[in-house]
């Protein structure tokens, strides 16, 4: 059984890039302007990459306002209120037939590693797809048909989150797919290695003016 050929829903979760608001653990070495800065990036890169994903819609479940960062052809839903795992619950509940949710923090994302999930016969009945992250989170997560009680209660942002939320799944007897792991931007390390796995993209540009470079003595600033 095959889905229609233009591809899931794609959700991605997100907050507008404000200093100070988001990747508060970049900082120090980074600034927060310089922060959001990066965050903004990576945003971009993220959504400009499911432009190029099929796609039924694409749509951004954003806390706070759209920025010049938003490209065309994305519908924007604010987040609802309360935890992580109840934002994410909720977006899903906004949706029917497959849908792919993913987060801001992985702009080295690919349409190819979103290919398995992406097919024509990549939703049959009761299938989910799982990108874990190599902090024990994950990045993506779909349904052929949204169940968000599968979220509702997952501890978010613990190095079990992944773990639990793939038990979750297969507990209530979905078939589980992995995606490739991904390594979120969390900390000044995590933003290095990304912008080294996808030079090319606005968040290595980004890196690459902002990053703290070597001072006297051996010091960073």
């Amino acid at each position: 059984m095959s889905t229609s050929p233009a591809g899931p829903t794609l959700l991605v979760i997100a907050k507008e890039p404000v200093p100070g608001r988001v990747k508060t653990r970049l900082t120090p070495p980074f600034t927060p302007e310089e922060a959001a800065a990066l965050a903004e990036a990576a945003l971009a890169d993220t959504l400009a990459t499911l432009l190029r994903v099929p796609a039924s819609r694409r749509v951004l479940v954003l806390q706070g306002r759209t920025g010049p960062w938003l490209p065309p052809g994305y519908a924007v839903v604010p987040q609802c209120g309360g935890g992580l795992d109840e934002r994410i619950a909720a977006a899903f509940a906004g949706c029917t037939g497959p849908t792919l949710l993913v987060g801001m923090d992985t702009p080295q994302l690919t349409p190819g590693l979103l290919a398995p999930a992406t097919g024509s016969d990549s939703w049959p009945p009761g299938r989910a797809w799982f990108g874990p992250a190599e902090d024990g989170g994950f990045w993506a997560l779909g349904f052929a048909e949204p169940r968000p009680d599968l979220v509702l209660g997952v501890p978010m942002s613990t190095p079990d989150t992944g773990r639990l939320q793939r038990r979750r799944l297969r507990e209530a007897g979905l078939d589980v797919r992995a995606l490739p792991p991904l390594r979120d931007v969390d900390t000044a390390a995590d933003a290095a290695e990304v912008a080294a796995a996808r030079p090319g993209g606005r968040f290595a540009a980004a890196h690459a003016r902002l990053a703290p470079g070597p001072v006297a003595g051996g010091r960073s600033r």
